[in-house]
């Protein structure tokens, strides 16, 4: 489903204004890992690297990936236009 968000804004953000089923339960403080999503395509190489935080959050996420990132933590630019982004399995879902 595409949508439309601010520069500046998350994907986490961008998710819960356009009623996306992205928990995101921190809030963005990095102890959760309920927003992980997969980014898709090229993008990856367009969005900065994961700080250490954000990998030690991923470890504790279900079913991550190379192309696995919090959606807290991915600031849209307007160099990710087009960004696809993909809600990662949880062990619900999974």
């Amino acid at each position: 489903m595409p949508v439309h968000a601010a520069v500046g804004s998350t994907v986490l953000e961008a998710a819960h204004a356009h009623a996306v089923p992205m928990l995101g339960t921190c809030g963005g403080s990095l102890v959760c890992a309920t927003c992980h999503v997969r980014i898709g395509g090229d993008a990856v190489a367009r969005i900065p690297a994961p700080t250490e935080d954000e990998e030690d959050t991923l470890d504790l996420a279900f079913s991550v990936k190379d192309n696995s990132r919090l959606g807290c933590q991915i600031k849209l630019t307007e160099e990710l236009e087009g960004l696809e982004v993909a809600l990662a399995p949880t062990m619900q879902s999974a």
